[in-house]
Parts: structure tokens; sequence; C-alpha cells
């Protein structure tokens, strides 16, 4: 696969050829995940390498790739939730991590992941819940247009009086969604956001988007593996491999998804897939001989399997760090 440069200029680019500022400008982007005292873990390969994608006011662009690639973690850099250097992840312009005001305006929304938290001492992934109506939610979102918030509500048909420790995955799902969407963003992020829904609430959302996208010109970028009705929504298609993106063209520039028609995008994004498994390499697998000790920023989540209780011994014979809540082993 060849990598596509045709949306990309120079490495700080803010606007396109024409002078119009671009909706996502990521340049020459490289990004790891910091280990738990706060540093790169040394040796290890960055997971995002040299990204360099520009979308324009008005895209709305799939981004596709293998597990693992780095959709996520490209979709959280640009929703801010990650430290990058500077002018390597604009949104409007603005830095997405630098600029907080981009989310607290509302003009970049991102939405992912499922409502859930952590319970110290009881468990990851506990589904965020209280005795408490859908309304009260989506009733607490200040500024919001009331024929937007009526149009959303019936597009994901979200009921107000839903309790919510006693909806479904899906339901919750709706209510995430609604909630995400109220604000008029201009540049929106989400990362399979879908995964819960049904087939019509699929279509409505995505009807809601492609209308978005054409009345009011935002950009959205969108991560997913379920590809049913998507010829008819995307402007773009992005695809992703190991870490680089290899291409990111218009859907009328694609031979087989020029005509859109129903379930050419599944079978063409499975031929891209399995070209790049055969091109991936197998990578061996190594064990470490020894333990390392390495302490965070004096954070613990409050779970004995990552946190070592205080005690003038730890395991393996490494001793002589008292009184260390904070301190971790790594192997």
């Amino acid at each position: 696969m060849d990598v596509d440069d045709e949306t990309a200029t120079t490495t700080t680019a803010t606007h396109d050829e024409n002078g119009q500022l671009w909706g996502i400008a990521v340049n020459d982007l490289d990004f790891s995940y910091p280990g738990i005292d706060g540093a790169p873990i040394p040796g290890s390969e960055p997971l995002i390498k040299g990204m360099n994608l520009h979308l324009k006011p008005g895209s709305c662009c799939l981004l596709l790739g293998a597990n693992g690639a780095g959709k996520t973690t490209l979709l959280k850099i640009m929703g801010g939730k990650h430290m990058v250097p500077r002018e390597k992840v604009l949104i409007l312009g603005r830095e997405a991590f630098y600029d907080t005001s981009l989310t607290s305006s509302g003009d970049l929304s991102y939405i992912g992941g499922n409502w859930q938290r952590d319970v110290a001492f009881a468990g990851y992934n506990i589904p965020l819940a209280g005795d408490f109506p859908a309304s009260k939610m989506l009733d607490g979102i200040k500024g919001v247009d009331p024929a937007r918030k009526k149009r959303i509500i019936d597009a994901l048909d979200v009921d107000v009086e839903w309790r919510m420790h006693q909806v479904s995955d899906g339901q919750r799902r709706r209510v995430q969604l609604a909630w995400g969407l109220m604000h008029e963003f201009k540049v929106l992020l989400l990362d399979e956001i879908t995964v819960d829904l049904d087939v019509l609430g699929r279509a409505e959302l995505m009807k809601f988007l492609r209308q978005e996208c054409e009345e009011r010109q935002c950009t959205i970028l969108y991560a997913t593996h379920i590809f049913d009705g998507l010829e008819k929504f995307a402007s773009h298609v992005a695809f992703v491999a190991g870490g680089k993106l290899q291409f990111c063209k218009e859907m009328e520039s694609i031979p087989s998804l020029k005509s859109r028609k129903p379930g050419a995008l599944l079978k063409e994004v499975e031929i891209w897939l399995r070209e790049d498994a055969r091109l991936r390499p197998r990578k061996k697998k190594t064990v470490r001989k020894s333990l390392e000790q390495a302490r965070n920023n004096g954070w613990g989540e409050g779970r004995l399997g990552s946190t070592l209780a205080k005690g003038e011994e730890l395991r393996n014979g490494i001793s002589q760090i008292k009184n260390a809540s904070n301190a971790v082993m790594r192997c």
C-alpha cells in the first residue's frame, strides 16, 4: 500500500492551498505512550509514526485499520487527551492539547469508549449508572438550542424518562451520544460508538451526522469496524497500519467505492486488512530476565495488583523501599 499525500502540505500547515483553515491537521506526528514513571519505555517503538492527516471542513472521514493500528490513540490525541509537541496536532488551527477552549466551547467533541469507571478494590469498567432519568443529564447541558435538542433525541430515539441504572448497554449508548452531540460542534471525533446500537439506531445516527457535515460544514472523523451502510455516509477514507497513515482518499477516487454500492466498503477493507496482515512483520516473543522498579507520579488507584503496599521488603528480594505505595514492578 502506498502512502497518499494528497491531503498533506507543510509540516505545520494550518490552511490548505486555497487559504481555507483545515478542520483537522496532523503534522508529522510521532507518539509513544509513557511508562508508569512518565517516561517512554526504553527501546519501545513509537505507536504513531510520521503521521500526516489533513481534512477540510465538510469532510466525513472513516478512520480504518486493524486492531492495534493506532486509531484510538490518534483520536485521543486529536481530542486533547495526550500531550504532544506544539503544532503537531491542530484542530481548527488551534492546538488540541494546549487550547482547552476547543472542548469547553463545544467546537471540538470527542465521543468514544463507554460510560464506565474504575472502582477501587472492586473492579474495572463498572458501568456509570445512577437512579436518575436521562433527562437530568440532557437538561443539564447549558446553551443548547431546543430545536436541536429535540432533533437529536428524536434521531436517537431516546426516552428521557429512562432510569440510567436500569437501561441496557444500547440505551446507555444512545444517551451518551445525545449528550455528546448537543452542542453545535465544528469537529467531531467518534471512536467505535455504534457497537451497541441496533440497525435502525445506526442508520438514523449516520443520517444525522451526514446532514451535520452538509449543512454546517463540520468535520467528522469516525473510527469503526462496522461498515454496513457507510458507503453513502463517508466522503473520505483514511487507512492506518502499524501506526502510519497508508492513505487518505476521497471515496470517488477509489474505483471499487466510486459507485457507493452497498457492501463494497466491507469487501475493499477486507482486501486492505489482508494485505496489511501479510506485510506485517512477525514479532518474536522476548522475556525480560530481571525486574525493574519504577515510580509513578505519586498517584495510586488503590489496587494491590498495580501498586505495592507499604513495606520494607518487596518481592523477589528487592528491598529498602519504605512506605512506597507508588512503587511498581515492571517486568
